[in-house]
């Protein structure tokens, strides 16, 4: 480490000692004098790494998950992200291994669709907890949840507040007789969606 701090500060100093030296130079000597440029030593030599390609990554529809997973959510959720051509992230509030389970007859599905399915078992059950989420996650273009569960029965009943979640949430029925929605302020946010 010394010997390296050793070798650096002389090459400062050189550099230095070779620029006040230029200013005695003519226009053509100094020309000629950097396109030499100065030797460096093994270890002051930069390789340049090859440019690796920026990975986009795609924007990404999130499920909330919660004890149960049934086949027409997924099935809507899967049609949803081939059409829009995004990926799943399923959040929830269950443990990972109790969420895995639930997921792992549908991984296959998703896979042959070429869906990226992500899980993300959040710590807690607050709304907080996921809201915090959504709004560390722009790549989420919206979220959608199943009628009968916790967000989508607050969602329906109107009891969420005002602007809660930071992304649109589409409230999947999961019979062919859709309950009305309640009047809601249809900006940002608070947009809610409900797919019979």
């Amino acid at each position: 480490m010394k010997q390296v701090l050793t070798e650096a500060l002389k090459s400062m100093l050189n550099g230095l000692a070779h620029q006040d030296a230029g200013e005695f130079l003519t226009p053509r000597e100094k020309t000629s004098r950097l396109s030499k440029g100065p030797a460096l030593s093994e270890a002051q030599m930069v390789r340049e790494e090859p440019v690796k390609p920026v990975e986009v990554s795609r924007r990404r529809v999130a499920l909330f998950m919660g004890r149960e997973l049934k086949a027409d959510v997924v099935e809507y959720v899967k049609e949803t992200c081939v059409r829009l051509e995004h990926d799943l992230t399923i959040v929830t509030f269950e443990s990972k291994s109790v969420a895995e389970s639930l997921l792992n007859p549908y991984r296959e599905k998703m896979n042959e669709a070429g869906i990226d399915t992500k899980l993300v078992a959040l710590n807690g059950n607050t709304i907080d907890q996921l809201v915090r989420y959504l709004k560390s996650h722009p790549e989420i273009a919206f979220l959608t949840c199943k009628e009968n569960g916790y967000l989508g029965r607050t969602y329906l009943a109107g009891n969420q507040k005002k602007n809660e979640l930071p992304v649109p949430v589409v409230v999947i029925a999961e019979r062919s007789e859709a309950a009305q929605m309640p009047d809601t302020d249809t900006a940002g946010a608070d947009q809610v969606s409900k797919i019979a």
